[in-house]
């Protein structure tokens, strides 16, 4: 084993998706301005279309104690579907978890970490107890509140709420949820929560890695004070050492505004390539008129799902900016199902792009609402830019965030197991017109709210100095114990 360095270390490693490794990199990106010694790794293929689609090795060039590393998930090269997921999570924990350890072990990867910023996701990947011991910190790329209400499955299965049996009474008050009390309904929990099996895998792994989280020597969520306060405090109920350091994508634009920052084009995580044309498409149209309508780098619709959505956004009147992904629509073989007619139709109100740069997008003067699929970096960058939504979540926290975008946060609509023209089209209005005001107002508190915690002073800013600093701590105590 090597030995050990004079400064912290910190190994990062994301689990293997486009949402999760943005986050992620921008904490390293944070952490990294703060002097600290920082390894990331990351999955062989998921490094490869980094380096591909975003200028990283350019970008974090500039910090000497910075070092990409990369790691095998045991699986074929080729793109694997969601549906593979268990898939996934056994060759992670077969080839992978493995593998990891003998890397800590030979100093492959440096000297000894301080300590591991391990995703959530995947806590399984390192046994706490196993030699060298290394404290980790979960961090968890969802909010606070789907977390939260991750933790309260196994009850909810105790006192006979779960399993949701089909669809009916979807409406219903879940009780029971501490700080949840008359906001959830069974539709707002997590996706997993509708398999009718309590001991379906896919439901035991959400409760199983949420569980593994809080035996964690810390939680880090992208989230801030006054958006999640309240589920913040009842967290720390069950886990004292937690730091609410976002919104990420905010915090680091605001550290490196005294530094030599780099061109936002080159400032993308993105895993697919990002056409700019969409940038000059906006420029040409009025202030406030577009909706920009994205669904992330997951979700995939059926070929009636994208008609209903385009011919709502048609409907409606309004402008659109449609990310549509090379693999968005399920069609044979699994090609993309869209229908030249329908991109024909586009052009005289619309603009497609396979891939846009977002944080961009949303910032733009002619950006006046997103329909989205609720993932939580689409939610905190629509927030900063103070962008009202229409939320459509599928899977996993979406559910949850949707819920509370529109009825606790009140910066947009809730459209979730809804998908026909006139709904999108109504909604669509809602937004941009019938209550563009309302929506508006609290999106731009909202967004001056995200926009302090970062600053000097936030609450954010102060968290990630106390996390900096118990890196530091960690470090010397190790040195002393060693000594």
């Amino acid at each position: 084993m090597e030995q050990e360095g004079t400064e912290p270390h910190v190994l990062i490693f994301p689990f293997p998706a486009q949402g999760h490794v943005n986050s992620m990199l921008k904490l390293a990106e944070l952490l990294s301005l703060s002097r600290l010694r920082i390894t990331f790794l990351n999955i062989h293929r998921i490094h490869h279309k980094l380096t591909l689609h975003a200028d990283i090795q350019s970008r974090f060039s500039r910090f000497p104690n910075f070092q990409f590393q990369t790691i095998t998930d045991g699986l074929p090269p080729e793109n694997r579907p969601i549906g593979k997921f268990s898939d996934l999570i056994h060759s992670l924990k077969s080839v992978t978890k493995p593998l990891l350890k003998q890397m800590l072990i030979s100093g492959q990867l440096g000297p000894t970490p301080t300590c591991i910023i391990l995703d959530g996701l995947f806590n399984f990947i390192v046994d706490v107890d196993a030699e060298p011991k290394i404290p980790i910190f979960s961090f968890r790329t969802i909010s606070a509140c789907s977390f939260w209400a991750y933790s309260f499955v196994p009850k909810l299965i105790e006192d006979g709420q779960l399993p949701i049996k089909g669809e009916e009474d979807m409406d219903r008050i879940i009780d029971g949820v501490a700080g949840m009390e008359n906001v959830l309904r069974r539709r707002d929990l997590p996706s997993f929560c509708r398999l009718e099996d309590p001991f379906d895998p896919t439901l035991q792994y959400g409760v199983t890695q949420t569980i593994q989280s809080f035996k964690a020597h810390a939680l880090i969520f992208n989230t801030f004070e006054d958006l999640e306060g309240p589920i913040l405090s009842c967290l720390r109920r069950r886990c004292s050492n937690i730091y609410a350091i976002g919104p990420l994508h905010a915090h680091l634009k605001s550290r490196l505004s005294g530094e030599d920052s780099p061109p936002a084009s080159e400032s993308s995580n993105c895993l697919w390539e990002v056409d700019r044309s969409c940038l000059a498409w906006l420029d040409a149209q009025p202030s406030k008129s577009v909706i920009y309508v994205s669904f992330g780098s997951v979700v995939v619709l059926r070929e009636s799902q994208f008609r209903e959505f385009w011919h709502g956004l048609v409907n409606s009147g309004k402008r659109f900016l449609w990310v549509v992904r090379p693999n968005l629509v399920a069609g044979k073989d699994g090609e993309n199902g869209v229908l030249e007619e329908l991109e024909e139709g586009t052009k005289e109100r619309g603009c497609m792009v396979s891939w846009a740069p977002q944080e961009e997008v949303l910032a733009h003067d002619a950006i006046g609402g997103f329909l989205t699929h609720s993932g939580w970096n689409s939610t905190l960058e629509s927030i900063v830019a103070g962008v009202p939504m229409i939320c459509w979540p599928q899977f996993a926290d979406q559910q949850t965030n949707s819920r509370y975008a529109s009825e606790v946060w009140r910066i947009g609509l809730d459209m979730k197991d809804v998908c026909d023209r006139e709904t999108v089209a109504k909604m669509v209005n809602d937004v941009m017109e019938n209550r563009r005001n309302e929506l508006m107002g609290s999106a731009i508190e909202t967004a001056k709210s995200a926009i302090s915690s970062v600053e000097v002073g936030g609450s954010s800013y102060s968290d990630l100095e106390r996390m900096i600093s118990d890196i530091q701590l960690l470090c010397q105590w190790q040195k002393e114990a060693v000594d």
